[in-house]
C-alpha cells in the first residue's frame, strides 16, 4: 500500500534503504548520519506515546513519563483512530517479537 502523499522516488528510496537495516546498531548508525538528535527523539516519543496510549494510559500520565506535549499527545491519538494503523502494526509486531515484555 502506498498513499498518494507519500508517492515519491527518493522516499521510497528512503524506506528501501531503512528496510535494508539488519540490526538496532546500523540503526542508530544511520539516523545519526540521517536525522538531528531531536527528529530521533521525537519519532520515539510518538511511538512510546502510542504504545501508552494503546495500554489505556492518561493523557497526564503520558506527559509525565515521555515529556510529550498534550498536542502530541493528541496527534498521535488521532493518528491510532483515523489513521492508516501503522503505530498499531509496528507495536504489534514489535510486542509479538519481545513476549512478556511490557
Amino acid at each position: 500500500m502506498q498513499l498518494k502523499k507519500l508517492n515519491d522516488k527518493a522516499i521510497d528510496q528512503l524506506f528501501q534503504a531503512i528496510l535494508t537495516l539488519q540490526s538496532v546498531e546500523e540503526c542508530y548508525i544511520f539516523f545519526d548520519d540521517l536525522c538531528t538528535v531531536n527528529e530521533i527523539q521525537s519519532m520515539s516519543q510518538r511511538l512510546e506515546v502510542a504504545r501508552m496510549l494503546g495500554k489505556g494510559s492518561t493523557y497526564n500520565q503520558i506527559e509525565t513519563e515521555t515529556g510529550a506535549s498534550t498536542a502530541t499527545i493528541s496527534r498521535v491519538k488521532r493518528c491510532l483512530n483515523y489513521g492508516n494503523d501503522g503505530y498499531k502494526m509496528a507495536l504489534d509486531r514489535l510486542e509479538s517479537e519481545q513476549p512478556g515484555q511490557e
